[in-house]
Protein backbone atom coordinates (compact mmCIF):
# COMPACT_ATOMS: atom_id res chain seq x y z
CA UNK A 1 0.00 0.00 0.00
CA UNK A 2 1.23 3.48 -0.87
CA UNK A 3 2.54 5.66 1.93
CA UNK A 4 0.24 8.45 3.12
CA UNK A 5 2.02 11.78 2.58
CA UNK A 6 -0.79 14.10 3.72
CA UNK A 7 -3.25 13.37 6.51
CA UNK A 8 -5.63 15.90 8.07
CA UNK A 9 -7.97 15.31 11.02
CA UNK A 10 -10.67 17.87 11.78
CA UNK A 11 -8.51 20.59 10.22
CA UNK A 12 -10.17 23.97 10.84
CA UNK A 13 -9.20 27.59 10.28
CA UNK A 14 -11.18 30.66 11.38
CA UNK A 15 -10.64 34.27 10.32
CA UNK A 16 -12.56 36.49 12.76
CA UNK A 17 -16.19 35.70 11.88
CA UNK A 18 -15.45 33.46 8.88
CA UNK A 19 -14.69 29.72 9.06
CA UNK A 20 -12.51 29.20 5.97
CA UNK A 21 -11.83 25.48 6.53
CA UNK A 22 -14.23 23.39 8.57
CA UNK A 23 -13.21 19.99 9.99
CA UNK A 24 -11.33 18.81 6.90
CA UNK A 25 -10.31 15.13 6.92
CA UNK A 26 -8.37 13.84 3.89
CA UNK A 27 -5.57 11.41 3.10
CA UNK A 28 -3.24 11.73 0.09
CA UNK A 29 -1.08 8.79 -0.92
CA UNK A 30 2.42 9.00 -2.36
CA UNK A 31 2.87 9.14 -6.11
CA UNK A 32 -0.61 10.45 -6.89
CA UNK A 33 -1.92 13.62 -8.48
CA UNK A 34 -4.54 14.78 -5.98
CA UNK A 35 -7.10 17.32 -7.17
CA UNK A 36 -8.53 19.71 -4.56
CA UNK A 37 -11.63 21.22 -6.16
CA UNK A 38 -14.04 23.91 -5.07
CA UNK A 39 -15.58 27.27 -5.98
CA UNK A 40 -13.84 30.56 -5.25
CA UNK A 41 -13.60 31.16 -1.51
CA UNK A 42 -14.12 27.51 -0.61
CA UNK A 43 -10.92 27.23 1.45
CA UNK A 44 -8.50 25.64 -1.03
CA UNK A 45 -5.64 28.13 -0.70
CA UNK A 46 -6.09 28.37 3.08
CA UNK A 47 -5.75 24.58 3.26
CA UNK A 48 -2.51 24.64 1.29
CA UNK A 49 -1.10 27.35 3.56
CA UNK A 50 -1.90 25.25 6.61
CA UNK A 51 -0.35 22.15 5.04
CA UNK A 52 2.84 24.12 4.38
CA UNK A 53 2.88 25.45 7.93
CA UNK A 54 2.34 29.04 6.79
CA UNK A 55 -0.90 29.27 8.77
CA UNK A 56 -1.70 27.58 12.05
CA UNK A 57 -5.00 25.72 12.29
CA UNK A 58 -7.62 26.99 14.71
CA UNK A 59 -8.45 23.36 15.51
CA UNK A 60 -7.57 19.88 14.31
CA UNK A 61 -4.22 18.77 12.97
CA UNK A 62 -2.34 17.90 9.80
CA UNK A 63 0.69 15.77 8.99
CA UNK A 64 2.70 16.27 5.82
CA UNK A 65 5.45 13.78 4.93
CA UNK A 66 5.22 12.51 8.50
CA UNK A 67 5.74 15.95 10.09
CA UNK A 68 3.21 17.86 12.17
CA UNK A 69 2.46 21.21 10.54
CA UNK A 70 2.37 23.02 13.90
CA UNK A 71 5.77 21.85 15.18
CA UNK A 72 7.81 21.03 12.07
CA UNK A 73 6.80 23.57 9.42
CA UNK A 74 10.42 24.17 8.39
CA UNK A 75 11.02 20.47 7.80
CA UNK A 76 7.91 20.29 5.65
CA UNK A 77 8.85 23.27 3.49
CA UNK A 78 12.37 21.92 2.94
CA UNK A 79 10.87 18.76 1.46
CA UNK A 80 8.07 20.36 -0.58
CA UNK A 81 7.80 22.50 -3.68
CA UNK A 82 5.07 25.09 -4.10
CA UNK A 83 3.62 27.26 -6.84
CA UNK A 84 1.01 29.47 -5.21
CA UNK A 85 -0.51 32.73 -6.46
CA UNK A 86 2.85 34.29 -7.44
CA UNK A 87 5.33 32.53 -9.76
CA UNK A 88 8.38 33.66 -7.76
CA UNK A 89 10.42 34.61 -10.84
CA UNK A 90 12.76 37.53 -11.43
CA UNK A 91 11.72 39.05 -14.75
CA UNK A 92 15.05 40.81 -15.40
CA UNK A 93 16.94 37.54 -15.16
CA UNK A 94 17.14 34.83 -17.79
CA UNK A 95 15.36 31.51 -17.28
CA UNK A 96 18.70 29.84 -16.60
CA UNK A 97 19.76 32.51 -14.09
CA UNK A 98 16.40 32.28 -12.27
CA UNK A 99 16.90 28.56 -11.70
CA UNK A 100 20.58 29.04 -10.87
CA UNK A 101 19.60 31.52 -8.14
CA UNK A 102 17.09 29.13 -6.56
CA UNK A 103 19.41 26.15 -6.93
CA UNK A 104 22.01 28.02 -4.89
CA UNK A 105 19.39 28.73 -2.22
CA UNK A 106 18.72 24.98 -2.07
CA UNK A 107 22.50 24.46 -1.82
CA UNK A 108 22.85 22.23 -4.85
CA UNK A 109 26.45 21.74 -5.93
CA UNK A 110 27.66 23.35 -9.17
CA UNK A 111 27.48 20.03 -11.02
CA UNK A 112 24.01 19.28 -9.61
CA UNK A 113 22.80 22.75 -10.57
CA UNK A 114 23.92 22.43 -14.18
CA UNK A 115 22.46 18.97 -14.61
CA UNK A 116 19.16 19.68 -12.88
CA UNK A 117 18.54 22.98 -14.68
CA UNK A 118 19.14 21.39 -18.06
CA UNK A 119 16.99 18.38 -17.18
CA UNK A 120 13.99 20.48 -16.18
CA UNK A 121 14.24 23.00 -19.01
CA UNK A 122 14.51 20.20 -21.57
CA UNK A 123 11.51 18.40 -20.04
CA UNK A 124 9.48 21.60 -20.27
CA UNK A 125 10.63 22.55 -23.77
CA UNK A 126 12.45 25.67 -22.58
CA UNK A 127 16.12 24.73 -22.98
CA UNK A 128 16.62 26.59 -26.28
CA UNK A 129 15.17 29.75 -24.67
CA UNK A 130 17.19 29.56 -21.46
CA UNK A 131 19.26 32.71 -22.11
CA UNK A 132 16.21 34.93 -22.70
CA UNK A 133 14.97 37.42 -20.12
CA UNK A 134 11.88 35.99 -18.42
CA UNK A 135 10.01 39.32 -18.51
CA UNK A 136 9.72 38.99 -22.30
CA UNK A 137 8.11 35.56 -22.15
CA UNK A 138 4.45 34.67 -22.49
CA UNK A 139 2.49 33.84 -19.35
CA UNK A 140 2.42 30.17 -20.31
CA UNK A 141 6.20 29.99 -20.61
CA UNK A 142 6.67 31.80 -17.30
CA UNK A 143 4.28 29.36 -15.64
CA UNK A 144 6.29 26.41 -16.96
CA UNK A 145 9.44 27.97 -15.55
CA UNK A 146 7.70 28.49 -12.21
CA UNK A 147 6.89 24.77 -12.15
CA UNK A 148 10.57 24.03 -12.84
CA UNK A 149 11.51 26.31 -9.93
CA UNK A 150 9.19 24.38 -7.61
CA UNK A 151 10.67 21.04 -8.72
CA UNK A 152 14.29 22.14 -8.67
CA UNK A 153 15.34 20.52 -5.38
CA UNK A 154 13.54 17.21 -6.15
CA UNK A 155 10.77 17.59 -3.58
CA UNK A 156 8.72 14.58 -2.53
CA UNK A 157 5.54 16.66 -2.68
CA UNK A 158 4.57 19.69 -4.73
CA UNK A 159 1.62 22.05 -4.21
CA UNK A 160 0.21 23.75 -7.31
CA UNK A 161 -2.50 26.38 -6.76
CA UNK A 162 -4.38 27.00 -10.03
CA UNK A 163 -1.29 26.49 -12.22
CA UNK A 164 -3.19 26.96 -15.52
CA UNK A 165 -5.33 29.95 -14.42
CA UNK A 166 -5.24 32.74 -16.97
CA UNK A 167 -3.51 30.66 -19.64
CA UNK A 168 -4.94 30.29 -23.14
CA UNK A 169 -6.20 26.79 -24.03
CA UNK A 170 -3.07 25.83 -25.95
CA UNK A 171 -0.69 26.93 -23.17
CA UNK A 172 -2.88 25.28 -20.51
CA UNK A 173 -2.95 21.97 -22.42
CA UNK A 174 0.83 22.08 -22.89
CA UNK A 175 1.39 22.72 -19.18
CA UNK A 176 -1.00 19.89 -18.20
CA UNK A 177 0.89 17.51 -20.45
CA UNK A 178 4.22 18.54 -18.95
CA UNK A 179 2.88 18.24 -15.38
CA UNK A 180 1.62 14.73 -16.09
CA UNK A 181 4.96 13.72 -17.59
CA UNK A 182 6.96 15.29 -14.76
CA UNK A 183 4.77 13.69 -12.08
CA UNK A 184 5.40 10.28 -13.64
CA UNK A 185 9.10 10.76 -14.36
CA UNK A 186 9.92 12.50 -11.06
CA UNK A 187 7.73 10.24 -8.91
CA UNK A 188 6.53 13.32 -7.06
CA UNK A 189 3.14 13.60 -5.33
CA UNK A 190 1.14 16.55 -6.69
CA UNK A 191 -1.50 18.42 -4.66
CA UNK A 192 -3.37 20.45 -7.28
CA UNK A 193 -6.13 23.03 -6.99
CA UNK A 194 -7.95 23.96 -10.17
CA UNK A 195 -11.25 25.35 -11.46
CA UNK A 196 -10.79 23.38 -14.68
CA UNK A 197 -12.79 20.20 -14.10
CA UNK A 198 -11.78 18.53 -17.36
CA UNK A 199 -8.17 19.21 -16.38
CA UNK A 200 -8.71 17.49 -13.04
CA UNK A 201 -10.44 14.54 -14.71
CA UNK A 202 -7.47 13.99 -17.02
CA UNK A 203 -4.68 14.57 -14.51
CA UNK A 204 -5.90 13.40 -11.11
CA UNK A 205 -5.95 9.90 -9.69
CA UNK A 206 -7.99 11.16 -6.75
CA UNK A 207 -10.04 14.29 -6.13
CA UNK A 208 -11.73 16.00 -3.20
CA UNK A 209 -14.56 18.50 -3.54
CA UNK A 210 -14.82 21.27 -0.94
CA UNK A 211 -17.35 24.07 -0.49
CA UNK A 212 -17.47 26.72 2.23
CA UNK A 213 -14.60 24.93 3.94
CA UNK A 214 -16.43 21.59 4.19
CA UNK A 215 -15.47 18.38 2.41
CA UNK A 216 -18.33 17.20 0.17
CA UNK A 217 -16.78 14.15 -1.49
CA UNK A 218 -13.46 12.39 -2.02
CA UNK A 219 -12.39 9.52 -4.28
CA UNK A 220 -11.24 8.61 -7.77
CA UNK A 221 -13.02 10.58 -10.52
CA UNK A 222 -14.73 7.43 -11.80
CA UNK A 223 -15.93 6.60 -8.28
CA UNK A 224 -17.48 10.02 -7.84
CA UNK A 225 -19.17 9.76 -11.23
CA UNK A 226 -20.67 6.36 -10.40
CA UNK A 227 -21.79 7.39 -6.91
CA UNK A 228 -23.31 10.72 -7.91
CA UNK A 229 -26.98 11.08 -7.19
CA UNK A 230 -28.93 11.81 -10.35
CA UNK A 231 -25.93 11.34 -12.64
CA UNK A 232 -26.34 12.35 -16.27
CA UNK A 233 -25.90 10.37 -19.47
CA UNK A 234 -26.51 11.16 -23.10
CA UNK A 235 -27.20 8.68 -25.88
CA UNK A 236 -26.48 10.04 -29.35
CA UNK A 237 -28.24 8.27 -32.21
CA UNK A 238 -31.38 8.08 -34.32
CA UNK A 239 -34.97 6.79 -34.28
CA UNK A 240 -35.72 7.85 -30.71
CA UNK A 241 -39.44 7.18 -31.14
CA UNK A 242 -42.07 7.33 -28.37
CA UNK A 243 -41.68 3.54 -28.04
CA UNK A 244 -37.93 3.95 -27.38
CA UNK A 245 -38.59 6.71 -24.85
CA UNK A 246 -41.19 4.59 -23.06
CA UNK A 247 -38.86 1.57 -22.95
CA UNK A 248 -36.07 3.65 -21.41
CA UNK A 249 -38.34 5.34 -18.87
CA UNK A 250 -39.53 1.91 -17.71
CA UNK A 251 -36.02 0.97 -16.51
CA UNK A 252 -35.60 1.26 -12.72
CA UNK A 253 -32.27 3.12 -12.92
CA UNK A 254 -33.78 5.95 -15.02
CA UNK A 255 -35.06 8.99 -13.13
CA UNK A 256 -36.03 10.95 -16.24
CA UNK A 257 -35.52 10.82 -20.01
CA UNK A 258 -36.08 13.33 -22.78
CA UNK A 259 -35.30 13.52 -26.49
CA UNK A 260 -33.36 16.61 -27.61
CA UNK A 261 -32.70 16.43 -31.34
CA UNK A 262 -30.50 13.39 -31.95
CA UNK A 263 -29.77 12.96 -28.24
CA UNK A 264 -31.54 11.05 -25.52
CA UNK A 265 -30.78 12.95 -22.30
CA UNK A 266 -31.05 10.88 -19.12
CA UNK A 267 -30.95 11.41 -15.38
CA UNK A 268 -29.88 8.16 -13.71
CA UNK A 269 -29.76 6.73 -10.23
CA UNK A 270 -26.32 6.80 -8.58
CA UNK A 271 -24.20 3.81 -9.65
CA UNK A 272 -26.36 3.07 -12.70
CA UNK A 273 -24.73 1.44 -15.73
CA UNK A 274 -25.58 2.28 -19.32
CA UNK A 275 -25.50 -1.22 -20.84
CA UNK A 276 -29.20 -1.96 -20.05
CA UNK A 277 -30.12 1.42 -21.55
CA UNK A 278 -28.38 0.63 -24.81
CA UNK A 279 -30.04 -2.80 -24.97
CA UNK A 280 -33.49 -1.29 -24.32
CA UNK A 281 -33.01 1.37 -27.02
CA UNK A 282 -31.89 -1.13 -29.67
CA UNK A 283 -34.65 -3.62 -28.76
CA UNK A 284 -37.25 -0.85 -29.14
CA UNK A 285 -35.91 0.06 -32.60
CA UNK A 286 -33.57 2.94 -31.81
CA UNK A 287 -30.03 3.38 -33.15
CA UNK A 288 -27.10 4.17 -30.84
CA UNK A 289 -24.05 6.00 -32.21
CA UNK A 290 -22.38 7.29 -29.04
CA UNK A 291 -22.79 7.11 -25.26
CA UNK A 292 -21.72 10.10 -23.17
CA UNK A 293 -21.55 9.45 -19.43
CA UNK A 294 -21.54 12.00 -16.64
CA UNK A 295 -18.37 14.07 -16.39
CA UNK A 296 -16.54 15.16 -13.26
CA UNK A 297 -17.94 18.63 -13.94
CA UNK A 298 -21.50 17.24 -13.71
CA UNK A 299 -20.65 15.58 -10.39
CA UNK A 300 -19.03 18.77 -9.07
CA UNK A 301 -21.99 20.96 -10.00
CA UNK A 302 -24.45 18.48 -8.47
CA UNK A 303 -22.49 18.38 -5.20
CA UNK A 304 -22.13 22.14 -4.96
CA UNK A 305 -25.79 22.79 -5.82
CA UNK A 306 -26.98 20.29 -3.22
CA UNK A 307 -25.08 22.15 -0.49
CA UNK A 308 -26.58 25.56 -1.23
Amino acid sequence: MQEIVIRTEGLTRDFKTVRAVDGLAIEVRAGTVFGFLGPNGSGKTTTIRMLLGLLEPTAGRAEVLGFDTRTAAGEIRQRCGALLEHPGLYERLSAEDNLEFYARIWRLSAAERRARIRELLEHLGLWERRKEMVGKWSRGMRQKLAVARALLHRPALIFLDEPTAGLDPVAAAALREQLDMLARSEGVTVFLTTHNLSEAEKLCGQVAVIRAGKLLAIGRPEELRSQARGQKAEIVGQEFSPNVLAAVRALPQVISAAVEGNRLVLQLQGGATVAPLVNAIITAGGQVEEVRKASLEDVFLNLVEEER
